[in-house]
């Protein structure tokens, strides 16, 4: 049995240091866990720019962003649309900071003239705002389509601060270098969840006071202006190899065989979080989710971490039918769905969950074999978790259970920090699961 260690963790552990801001604070997804985390398990694993480091589940680049820097070739798989976005976005240093900034303040300057001639300033003078609070909203402001409000609850942001985003992205879009583009809408979606959206993250994501109006657009600038200023200081990494496979990292890599010298990554945790939730607004407002049809292409390419992705269709629990672990947990969650009388469609699938995540780890790191060199490393941050029905769940050891049933060797798992679980108040684990690939089959 492996043992974990008995470090003491710390709940502020995944706060991003000053000094490690550029590019990382581009856009940052709430789940991320920090660039410290990265170079230390560069460091432990000897890792220079004579390797290749993957990371299978990349969220918004982390590991592509800390490699980088380092001067590392590194490769990244995502399926959520916005973190592929981001992590692309991020890891493209060869841009002119100043021809950015220029087209950024061009873009700004255009849409404050055309809010002026509306009769808008940044808080501007709105019917919505001159009447009382029974008036209407002006017909001529910009809304989304009936498609994309069919997969945004109304309530993350108000038909105000919407107007001005849109506005602003319509400005974006009118031309220039693709590049600047991307920049320019990335800021946007930081804008959108800092200080334009209604959102908040806690436990869950949640809606937070309604905003009348926001200053989008100073937001949106200042962003850009700090991501210009980091692109300086980045430019003589900006030919350092990184790339971003829009994917889903349970299938086989379009990869080289026998290239990968470490994986450092986080995969989702089985939580009951909807991952594609947590940026639903930036995802819609930016264009990159259009309908439900889509939404739901993009869920079938996710790990099953929530019943808010399982499908008919899904078979990874074929994969740890073998694992007594795994089936008594599920046994377990389903013995006390029963006994609490919960009857709820969700909750008669979390017993499901736990499987189709394990099975859908077991595949990945089945089919991740044949892209290791002899001695690649592999550090899987994951946490345990109570969220179904209290059952806990220790997904380290069983991810650490699965990886020996395939080969890999387990070095350790060792604590990262630890968090509140709020409906049990116990401090939970994060963990890193520390594996090395032998090099055979």
């Amino acid at each position: 049995m492996t043992v974990r260690t008995r470090t003491n963790g710390n709940a502020g552990a995944n706060k991003i240091l000053d000094q490690d801001k550029a590019a990382h604070d581009w856009y940052r997804f709430v789940l991320s866990f920090p660039p410290q985390l990265v170079q230390k398990y560069l460091l432990r694993f000897s890792i220079d720019e004579r390797h290749l480091v993957l990371d299978p589940f990349c969220g918004t680049g982390t590991t592509l962003v800390e490699c980088k820097k380092r001067r590392i070739p590194a490769s990244g798989v995502e399926a959520t649309l916005m973190g592929h976005y981001a992590s692309r976005v991020k890891t493209d240093w060869s841009v002119d900071a100043m021809q950015f900034l220029e087209h950024a303040e061009h873009v700004a300057a255009r849409v404050a003239d055309l809010m002026e001639s509306q009769g808008q300033g940044e808080f501007g003078d709105l019917p919505l705002f001159r009447a009382s609070s029974e008036a209407t909203i002006p017909a001529d402001l910009k809304t989304l389509d009936k498609n994309q409000w069919a997969i945004l609850s109304k309530d993350f942001i108000s038909p105000v601060p919407l107007h001005r985003a849109l506005t602003l992205l319509d400005e974006i879009m009118a031309g220039g270098d693709e590049r600047f583009v991307a920049l320019e809408k990335l800021a946007l979606a930081k804008t959108l969840v800092t200080e334009v959206g209604n959102v908040s993250f806690g436990p869950e994501i949640g809606r937070s006071a309604p905003k009348k109006d926001a200053p989008v657009v100073t937001v949106w600038l200042s962003l850009c202006r700090n991501m210009a200023e980091d692109l300086v200081k980045l430019q003589d990494r900006a030919n350092v190899p990184s790339t971003v496979l829009l994917g889903d990292s349970r299938e086989r890599l379009p990869m080289k065989e026998n290239s990968i010298d470490a994986v450092i990554t986080s995969p989702p945790y089985p939580n009951e979080k909807d991952y594609t939730r947590t940026t639903r607004l930036e995802s819609v407002v930016l264009g990159l989710v259009k309908n439900r049809s889509e939404l739901r292409r993009m869920k079938v390419d996710l790990l099953r971490s929530n019943t808010r992705n399982v499908f008919v269709a899904d078979d990874d629990d074929r994969w740890v039918e073998e694992f007594e672990s795994v089936q008594q947990l599920a046994r377990e969650i389903e013995r006390r769905r029963i006994e609490l009388g919960k009857t709820s469609g969700f909750e008669r699938q979390y017993h499901r969950v736990v499987r189709l995540y394990f099975g859908g780890m077991k595949r990945h790191l089945d089919n991740l074999r044949p892209f290791l060199r002899p001695g690649a490393r592999c550090a899987y941050v994951v946490g345990d978790q109570m969220s179904y029905l209290l059952v806990h769940i220790k997904t380290g050891e069983i991810l650490a259970e699965i990886a020996s049933a395939l080969g890999y060797e387990v070095e350790g798992i060792e604590l990262w920090r630890t968090r509140l679980a709020t409906a049990t108040k116990e401090q939970l684990r994060e963990e890193v699961v520390v594996l090395r690939w032998p090099g055979q089959h």
